[in-house]
């Protein structure tokens, strides 16, 4: 009884400011039964527990990514001085045989280094598209273009329209922290698999974070070398050094260009593992941001919707102690 007084004087005080509209929908309400009254509260409370969960879905993404990009940040952190200190091994190869890309020769392979996991933006699709250039660059009548792929993702993209091109593949390189010694094993499987007159290597050079540059490193075979020589081509400064022993220079610059191989792979791989690091760090930071932006939105959807359920349940119950006093 009390409770049915205070919602009448309740009623009496706010039934002036109120107009006809909402009491003839709270009258319409009245009608239905309380099994529909309740499955309206049920779809308004099913709306909220909606946005609830996709916040809660986006909080868990934004954890999952900030982590990944603590991860990358510490990989990239080990493996940042080595990729560094291995530059020291190529730069004198390519001060004496040279780094000549722009020779014309009849067998090319294509060496495209990526990754294996993903979500490190777009340095593998780069990769791919380098490759995918310097095989119609070098493509003619007489000529013939290789391709031998170190990683997963570039191996993905160029099955699909250049699998009968493929003459080596190789994955999982990432697995465990190379040393030279497994990079020489590597390169000495290639040398044997392939015949050659040039060998260009596509990788992903580390800068910074934010910051690597696609490039192309070239290792001509020693017959390629002697020919460029004799034909007055400057490859380098091998011609100002005197051979001495018992070795000719053909054997010098066979033990010279497999050395060179070896070195230019042994780098590349390094500063393409540094390379993705930093891009997936740059990713999973993107990726936090945006999740945190999501996150904002529908905390506000959230509580427009709350509110809303909240301003509609009041004016029902005063729309209803009108109703009673009528």
């Amino acid at each position: 009884m009390a409770m049915a007084a205070a919602m009448r004087r309740e009623g009496k005080r706010l039934a002036p400011l109120m107009s006809s509209q909402p009491i003839n929908n709270t009258l319409r309400s009245t009608l239905i039964s309380p099994l529909d009254q309740s499955s309206i509260g049920g779809a308004r409370s099913i709306s909220t527990q909606i946005v609830r969960n996709r916040m809660k879905s986006v909080k868990n993404i934004q954890k999952i990514t900030k982590a990944m990009k603590m991860v990358a940040a510490s990989k990239l952190r080990a493996v940042q001085t080595r990729a560094e200190n291995s530059r020291g091994l190529w730069q004198p190869f390519t001060a004496l045989l040279g780094d000549a890309i722009s020779v014309d020769v009849k067998k090319n392979v294509v060496i495209t280094v990526s990754s294996d996991k993903g979500l490190c933006g777009g340095i593998n699709s780069t990769s791919v598209k380098i490759s995918r250039a310097l095989s119609k660059l070098n493509s003619g009548p007489d000529k013939e273009t290789k391709y031998v792929i170190l990683g997963e993702k570039a191996k993905a993209q160029l099955i699909r329209d250049s699998k009968k091109d493929i003459a080596l593949s190789l994955t999982e390189l990432q697995k465990n922290p190379l040393n030279y010694t497994q990079v020489s094993v590597l390169a000495d499987d290639i040398l044997k698999n392939v015949e050659y007159d040039a060998l260009r290597i596509v990788f992903n050079k580390f800068q910074s974070v934010v910051q690597f540059i696609p490039t192309v490193s070239t290792v001509l075979s020693p017959e390629i070398v002697e020919r460029e020589a004799e034909a007055g081509g400057t490859l380098g400064e091998l011609d100002s050094y005197e051979i001495e022993g018992g070795e000719t220079k053909s054997e010098v610059l066979q033990n010279l260009s497999e050395f060179q191989f070896s070195c230019v792979m042994f780098n590349a791989v390094l500063e393409n593992a540094c390379s993705e690091q930093g891009a997936r760090m740059s990713a999973m930071d993107s990726s936090s941001r945006n999740a945190g932006d999501m996150l904002d939105r529908l905390t506000l959807t959230y509580n427009r919707t709350r509110q809303a359920s909240i301003t509609t349940e009041l004016i029902e119950i005063i729309s209803g102690a009108s109703a009673l006093t009528g």
